[in-house]
Formats: structure tokens, sequence, C-alpha cells
């Protein structure tokens, strides 16, 4: 087999990217204006994420970040035209639209596989595109001081001066903190019977937010609610499920299909320190969100162009060791206002809302109305929506 590393005449990478994701892909392509030698890790054979059907939300901030790029699949997008946000059971309600802000979309709904797809090819058109090591896996790794150690579970053996850390979620260990919702998302699309016109909702209801996004023709389903509901939920057949959507979404809403259902539980975690010697976490790997107002993947994709910028910014001031510990610094003291402000924000929503107290519900509707009727202070959650920190 020829070694996909053959190309760089038997050096070792520069930077090793670990997980070929759509955060790892974008770091990759980002970084290929710099004078590195790059490689990519994954655990599936390539192009194994083309077929992936899982929808992502992204804002047009992460629009923006991605035509440059050259990686935004236009055939495969959703437009976002509105967003409605309400609560279950009581009064109140905001739309969020495009037009206040000068753009087309709030955002759009794409799938995985299209995204990846789009990344790779970005990629391959690249004048020297990176290196796949895929499939393949990490056994062990230890931080030399001008390299990293990188034991691979085939017996090779990797010397790069930068790990990136761009698969996985932070696990329960010392290193993060973690917060448990007790909450599950069950995950699926639907058909409405009447068309959706580019609308998104966001409803609060007491089991957790439901958020239904545009997908083609049908909508991308995040339905939150209790473990114990969310196996009830699966349980049930295609009919009776959408009964239940009907009923959880509280609206004049018909469900003409349903597809195939998932579940995962909801936990707030957060890497406490985003760097370790020649070694840097990014994307879900750094933090994962609870998926209300869909955070956490916009927050990734923000992770891997800032830590482009930032290796890019170090060698064009001639500090070339992608490793530097004060460029790694640098980028995790940038990166603070931006992840905490995501979980912060995310965190609040959930509490907030996740809960039938009468005294909440009534200050949520004078929320909620505050946001209609008081326009700078729907701009600031918008604004924190579509950009995050780079608001």
């Amino acid at each position: 087999m020829t070694d996909p590393l053959a190309r760089h005449a038997g050096t070792d990478p520069d930077i090793l990217i670990v997980g070929a994701g759509p955060v790892g892909l974008t770091l990759a392509r980002a970084l290929a204006p710099g004078p590195w030698r790059i490689a990519l890790l994954d655990r599936r054979p390539r192009g194994a994420g083309a077929n992936d059907p899982r929808a992502l939300a992204l804002s047009y901030g992460a629009r923006q970040l991605l035509e440059p790029l050259g990686a935004w699949p236009t055939h495969a997008e959703s437009p976002i035209r509105e967003i409605h946000v309400s609560q279950r059971g009581g009064f109140g309600r905001t739309l969020i639209r495009p037009e206040d802000y000068g753009l087309p979309a709030l955002g759009d709904v794409l799938r995985y596989g299209d995204l990846t797809t789009a990344l790779e090819s970005a990629l391959d058109r690249q004048a020297a595109p990176p290196a796949w090591l895929a499939p393949a896996a990490i056994e062990r790794l230890a931080a030399l001081p001008e390299r990293v150690s990188v034991l691979l579970a085939d017996g090779r053996t990797l010397k790069p001066r930068l790990v990136v850390h761009a698969e996985g979620t932070p696990g329960d260990e010392a290193a993060c903190a973690a917060f448990r919702y007790r909450q599950h998302a069950v995950i699926c699309e639907a058909t409405p019977r009447e068309a959706h016109h580019g609308r998104a909702w966001e409803r609060f209801t007491p089991d957790g937010p439901l958020a239904l996004l545009p997908l083609g023709q049908a909508y991308a389903v995040v339905f939150t609610v209790p473990p114990e509901k969310a196996d009830a939920l699966l349980a049930l057949d295609d009919n009776a499920f959408a009964r239940a959507l009907e009923a959880q979404f509280g609206r004049r809403l018909e469900i003409a299909a349903c597809g195939p259902r998932h579940a995962f539980p909801l936990t707030l975690r957060l890497r406490k320190a985003l760097v370790a010697p020649r070694e840097v976490w990014i994307g879900n790997s750094a933090q994962t969100l609870h998926p209300v107002s869909g955070q956490g993947f916009n927050l990734g994709l923000r992770d891997a162009v800032e830590l482009a910028d930032r290796l890019l910014a170090a060698a064009d001031a001639q500090e070339l060791d992608p490793g530097a510990s004060a460029t790694l610094a640098a980028y995790a003291r940038g990166r603070q206002l931006d992840r905490l402000g995501g979980a912060l924000f995310t965190d609040g929503l959930v509490r907030l809302f996740s809960n039938d107290l009468p005294p909440l519900r009534a200050l949520r509707g004078l929320g909620l109305l505050a946001l209609d009727t008081l326009p700078p202070l729907r701009h600031l959650v918008a604004k924190r929506m579509l950009w995050g920190a780079r608001a």
C-alpha cells in the first residue's frame, strides 16, 4: 500500500489534524496559504461522510467563513428565511428576519455529507492537497521538545510539530467540566402538509426546546425531552410519533410523514484548557453545547478559522513553528469570549425555558414580547446567533 505521506519525500507532517469532519476539513482548507505540510487523520475511510444524512444548521456567519474557502455547497442549501421563537402554554413571541441585517437569509440547513463533500473537493483543488491517513487511529502520543510523537494503531510513528484534535467530544475527565441536562434530543426529518417557506421554529416547552429547521421540503426536527420520554417516542410507530410531535408543538401543525428517529443525551462539556504543549483542541473536542439555537457547530467552525488565522499571522511574522507556545496561547485567549459566551447563551436559554412554573412562564412571555418590540434587544440576540463573538 502506498504511504499517504510519500509525496512529502518521507518527511513527517508539520500539522496533524485528527478528525476529517467539517471542522477538521475547514481547518485544513484555511491553512492552505501557509508553508506547512498538512496531514488529515480519521478513523473512517476517506469519503465515508459523503452519505451522512444528518442535518447541520449553519448561521449566515458560517457561510461567510466557508464561501471564501471555495467550500460552500450552493446546490444543497436550504435557506432560513425567518426564525419564529415562542413558548408553549404562554404568551409572547418574536420573529427574526434577515432583511433587518441586510442579509439574504439568516442561515442555511445542510446535510453533513454535502458539506464534507464540498470541503474535500476544495482541498483537492489546492496546489498541494493535504495527505490523508484514513482509516487510521492513534494509539498514544507524547509531546517532545520540538515535535509530538504519535504512535498509530498500525505501528507507524509520526512526529508532527502540532497536533490539532478536531474529533470526538470531551470525556468525563479532570480536564473537562460537564453538566448533564437530564434531556435527550430526538432527531428526525418530518414532512409538513403545508410548505414551510423557509421558516424555522424554535418552540420552548416545559420538556425542553423543540426546533423545526427547513431542509428541502421537510423539517429537520430536534425534539428535546426527558430521557424516559425519549425512549417512549422512539418506540412509537411513525404515525403516532407525528401526532406526538404535533401535540408538543402546540400550534396548528400537520405532519404528513416522519423519517427514522435517533436520540442522544445532552450534556454541556467544556475542556478547561484548549491547548497543551504542541496540542490544541477545536470544535466538539473542545466543547459540546446544548443544540438550542444551533450554536455548537457554528462555534466549531469559528474555532477552525481563528486557529488558521493565528497560525498564518505567526508565519507572516516569521514564526514558522505551528506548535510555538506563544501562538497557541494567543489562540486560546482569543477563543475564550466566544466559547464561554456560546455556552452561557445556550445554557441560560435551557434553564430559563425548560420548566412550567407560572411566574417564569409570565417572565418569559415578557422577555419574548420585549424582543419583538425592542429592535436593539432583538438585534443583540440575533447577532449572537449569526456571528457569535465576531459580532
